[in-house]
């Protein structure tokens, strides 16, 4: 019942956005959306599964470059069909790599992670024609439901339809990863996280679970890629860089680890908050390091715990 006022909350308050605020602050709220749906996939994996991943930019990188190639470079705008590929390609890369990172569930699986993520990266410095190097590839504005939107700008495009279409995709999302994490699965995963030998001895199939949940936290990350790509306008090596991957896992944990609106907290907090300190000090990396340390040290639960927390203090 919580959960389902905490969404409809939520839920409200980006319908209203394109009402309320600016073109500016709208245009901003969908990368917020686009991390929150690839963060939900991470959380499954890290703040349910207890295993840390430090290569998982390299999915979202995935997504975005599976937008810009079929869009740019094969003429393909369907936006539904670059999804599908996207969350084809980026299942299968983990389907993989998942066999051999999953054999280990400590530092060793993060290492591997890592790894794979910097072999993506130097995959798309050199392979020039089909990744554009250096300089990535710039994303083709993509048609939805087969309309190609053509006649308005590209700001009236990402703050109308595509603003929709994205607020609706978040939702069919999300609805299925409240789904996941309170059903069976869900609950053996965390079972698994908090201790796995009792949880293999109930005759558990650990590997089985941890392994269904990489992949699937892989494909939310390729949906947030796309739409990250669309918004800005490029997909670029550096979006699967390591440092991607360590700005991932601190959202998850600024917002709320392994609670179901953390990520969606922890990427609203984190993006408004690196605006505002940008658009106010040249010393914004510094201000927004303090601010977040200071953040996480007085809430290890995250944004999401502290909220939680009041509210249970006044009752």
């Amino acid at each position: 019942m919580k959960n389902a006022i905490a969404f409809a909350l939520i839920l409200s308050g980006l319908a209203a956005a394109p009402f309320v605020l600016g073109m500016y602050y709208t245009t901003l709220i969908i990368p917020i959306i686009a991390y929150s749906i690839a963060l939900l996939g991470l959380n499954l994996l890290f703040g349910y599964g207890g295993l840390l991943s430090f290569g998982h930019a390299m999915f979202m990188a995935v997504g975005a470059y599976a937008s810009a190639v079929l869009g740019t470079k094969l003429g393909v705008r369907s936006f539904e069909v670059q999804l599908l590929v996207a969350m084809l390609a980026s299942g299968t890369i983990a389907a993989l790599i998942g066999l051999l990172c999953l054999r280990y569930a400590t530092i060793f699986f993060s290492m591997l992670t890592l790894a794979f993520g910097m072999i993506f990266h130097s995959f798309l410095f050199k392979f020039y024609d089909l990744t554009g190097g250096e300089s990535g590839i710039s994303v083709a504005r993509p048609s939805l439901f087969g309309m190609n939107f053509t006649s308005i700008s590209k700001t009236a495009f990402l703050v109308g339809p595509f603003y929709w279409y994205v607020l609706g995709v978040f939702l069919a999302m999300f609805a299925i990863m409240a789904v996941i994490v309170s059903s069976p699965f869900g609950l053996a995963l965390k079972a698994a996280r908090d201790n796995e030998r009792k949880t293999a001895f109930l005759g558990v199939g650990v590997f089985k679970l941890r392994y269904v949940a990489f992949v699937l936290s892989a494909v939310y990350c390729a949906v947030g890629g796309a739409i990250l790509a669309v918004s800005i306008g490029a997909a670029d090596p550096e979006q699967s860089f390591w440092t991607q991957s360590g700005n991932m896992i601190f959202i998850i944990i600024l917002g709320g680890l392994g609670q179901l609106f953390g990520p969606i907290v922890g990427s609203l907090s984190f993006t408004l908050l690196q605006d505002a300190l940008m658009a106010n000090t040249q010393y914004w990396r510094f201000a927004m390091g303090a601010a977040l340390a200071l953040i996480i040290i007085f809430a290890p639960r995250g944004i999401l715990g502290l909220i939680t927390g009041l509210f249970e203090r006044k009752r």
